[in-house]
């Protein structure tokens, strides 16, 4: 139900965007998360955003160079990621989790449904 795509190669200081498309019912209920996992590391809360306001928050390692945004048009969540370092290298997962427990947002647990993830790779 959540199809992340936008991974791949880039150089330090380059840019990324990922995108995240969720069916109509993770659309009408839930709020958006992304998430990344660096090899041998913890799961990283990135950022989340709602569906309708369209209020976002970030972890403290990305803000001020990625930016959530959304398309309710085409169900489709954004993170563009900016100023990119090699310590962003991670698979990234697009998450729902129920629009009520948004102040939980940083909890991986608090999320219902996952995507594939997509490998975004920084070289320096």
């Amino acid at each position: 139900q959540l199809v992340e795509s936008g991974g791949g190669l880039v150089q330090a200081g380059g840019s990324l965007r990922l995108s995240c498309a969720a069916s109509g019912r993770i659309f009408s209920t839930y709020f958006m998360g992304w998430f990344r996992q660096a090899p041998g590391n913890e799961r990283e809360f990135v950022g989340a955003i709602r569906w309708g306001s369209g209020s976002s928050l970030y972890g403290d390692s990305v803000k001020g160079r990625f930016t959530m945004s959304r398309d309710n048009a085409k169900n489709t969540v954004y993170l563009q990621m900016n100023s990119l370092e090699p310590g962003d290298t991670a698979v990234y997962y697009c998450a729902a989790a129920p629009q009520a427990i948004y102040t939980s947002a940083f909890n991986q647990d608090a999320y219902h449904y996952w995507g594939q993830g997509t490998l975004v790779t920084v070289s320096s």
